[in-house]
């Protein structure tokens, strides 16, 4: 059985155009150093904006904005509803719901980039944003172009992701913020607008920026521990900012490895958190996108609680499984007093014969009453039944490996390419919202006929389904427990679902708490991946210790979720080994029911 992929290869490539960069406002640093405008949307990442083809910001930047002489009034505490004029522009996204467990009284506002050739990146990093906030509160996506004057007050915090070099900012969005009267979180770009506005940016705030850095800074150090930046994201540069007043402003979090020295990632002041670069892009295990999610959360529900949970599933098992196995890890987690899921497919197809004399196999879990007693034995050992698919497999066909249950995609086309990389081809032929109810319609009597209650959350086959599929998953059930499959112009305007999804600008999602996403599902996390012995597809392995190391990181998330899948044919070993380092690192395993109720 070919183990089942937490991160595959993307066939699209995105060459990022080369674009000015601002003007600056600080002494320049000679930094040197030239690296390539070009990046990729690969393993399912989204790239960073393009680089600025200078770190020297320019007045042509700068002196668009007219320069206020005086402060911008407060903005009333007092939470209000959304303007009349915003109603259309803002308050028509249907997806903003918040999490279980999130803040009633908080709202969050998440304004993007939508100009430009790469308009599509400044909507997927909303994406990725809003469902972030989902965690601490409910939210409203809408491009930062239709922002109206005094807008903020009837949110709690904001989120602005400057994807779009010199994006035309709304003065009144700039007043705003400048007001200082609602927590603001800016990403990247474009925060040379608001110090040319302000009547003394440096005075109010106690730092400025100063230019752009293309140096190797690939580590993040974010209350003490020190994350990854992926060498990718090094490209489209790294703001530097310089505090001008320490009891103003503070450091909270610091970039290490560029030849300029240690960069403040994250500044902090007042209202005010500047983040100096978009932290969606190239995200990998351990990144400094956990730094960004911790900070989004905090804008998000300042009060939220900080609980180390941690969760464990069991993943890939269907009618073919051996109940031996089975048994053995339900033994040990209940030994440790862990709760766990089992990731069931209920129908098993080999439609090739493959390692059966090229003789086709199919058959119901009921067909295999040993594998169901195992699976009875698992539930009384602290087990919860997941829909892991019908068949994780499409058609007759290989999907991209041999067509047999477990190894292939259901819900989405694939294929190996040339250089061992799966590609993502799109929705499997015939896919509609009537083909996905019938897949689920199966499954569900596939577990009735076993004598099973049918399961209540849904985990996708290698974490992949076309829009479409997701949300007759959501109609369904409401609850999925995986990484989050997203596309580009499903959100246009900030109302997702009523855009055409565009399949060749795919990205995913994995999440370090419960988020409600997009698709208007309640999301239990998987972020620290798989035991994976041998490397495979382009992708290394990744031992016990590997996944240890990530849920240590990811104790700088409050509220942070250590969750990990595992297949049962690896032994128990591995898994003693990895529940152990997980329970070490501080955390409590949960069901994961626990964890959806918030």
């Amino acid at each position: 059985m070919i183990s089942r992929l937490s991160k595959l290869a993307l066939g699209v490539v995105a060459a990022l155009a080369v674009s000015a960069a601002p003007g600056a406002q600080a002494a320049p640093i000679t930094l040197g150093l030239s690296l390539s405008s070009v990046g990729e949307l690969t393993d399912r990442l989204l790239p960073g904006p393009p680089k600025p083809s200078t770190a020297q910001p320019t007045t042509a930047s700068t002196s668009r904005v007219p320069k206020r002489t005086d402060k911008p009034g407060i903005l009333s505490t007092v939470l209000s509803p959304l303007l009349g004029g915003q109603q259309s522009a803002a308050a028509t996204a249907t997806n903003g719901k918040a999490a279980p467990g999130a803040s009633t009284s908080q709202k969050t506002l998440v304004l993007y980039d939508n100009t430009g050739s790469w308009a599509w990146l400044g909507e997927a990093y909303a994406v990725v944003a809003s469902n972030l906030v989902s965690h601490g509160s409910s939210y409203v996506m809408h491009p930062v172009s239709s922002y109206a004057a005094g807008e903020m007050s009837g949110y709690t915090g904001v989120v602005y992701i400057g994807s779009t070099y010199d994006e035309p900012l709304p003065t009144a969005f700039l007043d705003d913020v400048l007001a200082g009267s609602r927590p603001v979180l800016w990403m990247a770009h474009n925060i040379w607008q608001l110090t040319a506005r302000s009547a003394n940016f440096a005075a109010q705030y106690g730092w400025n920026w100063v230019q752009y850095d293309f140096g190797a800074a690939t580590s993040v150090s974010y209350e003490g521990v020190a994350l990854k930046r992926d060498q990718l994201a090094v490209p489209s540069g790294l703001m530097i900012t310089q505090i001008t007043d320490g009891a103003k402003a503070a450091p909270v979090a610091v970039a290490n490895g560029s030849a300029a020295g240690p960069i403040n990632w994250a500044t902090k002041s007042g209202n005010l958190t500047y983040i100096g670069e978009i932290p969606f892009s190239y995200v990998g295990h351990g990144d400094r996108y956990l730094a960004a999610a911790d900070l989004i959360g905090q804008i998000a529900n300042p009060a939220g609680l900080d609980r180390k949970r941690a969760l464990v599933r069991i993943e890939d098992v269907g009618p073919d499984a051996d109940p031996a196995e089975l048994r053995a890890i339900a033994d040990y987690l209940y030994s440790q007093q862990v709760p766990f899921s089992i990731a069931v497919y209920p129908r098993f197809e080999n439609p090739l014969g493959v390692d059966n004399g090229g003789v086709p196999e199919a058959y119901n879990l009921a067909q295999r009453p040993q594998v169901v007693t195992a699976l009875r034995y698992m539930q009384t050992r602290g087990g919860t039944l997941l829909m892991h698919g019908y068949t994780h497999q499409f058609g007759k066909e290989a999907n991209p490996y041999d067509g047999m249950s477990a190894n292939d995609f259901e819900f989405y086309r694939a294929h190996v390419d040339a250089n061992d990389s799966v590609i993502y081809d799109g929705p499997v032929p015939g896919d509609s919202a009537a083909w996905m109810q019938g897949r689920i319609n199966s499954a569900r009597t596939a577990f009735m006929l076993a004598g099973f209650p049918v399961p209540t959350i849904f985990e996708p086959p290698h974490y992949a389904a076309s829009a479409v599929d997701y949300q007759q998953i959501q109609n369904n059930f409401g609850k999925r427990y995986d990484r989050g499959l997203y596309f580009g112009g499903y959100c246009p305007g900030g109302a997702c679902g009523t855009g055409v999804p565009q399949y060749d600008r795919i990205f995913g999602q994995y999440f370090p708490y419960l988020v409600r996403d997009i698709y208007g599902s309640v999301v239990a996390p998987e972020g620290l991946g798989n035991v994976e012995p041998e490397p495979f597809n382009n992708h290394p392995s990744r031992m016990p210790a590997d996944l240890i190391d990530t849920a240590k990181a990811m104790k700088v998330v409050n509220d942070g979720v250590a969750s990990f899948f595992y297949h049962p044919y690896l032994g128990v070993t591995y898994l003693q080994q990895t529940v152990s380092g997980i329970k070490a690192a501080g955390y409590q395993f949960v069901p994961v029911s626990t964890v959806m109720a918030g």
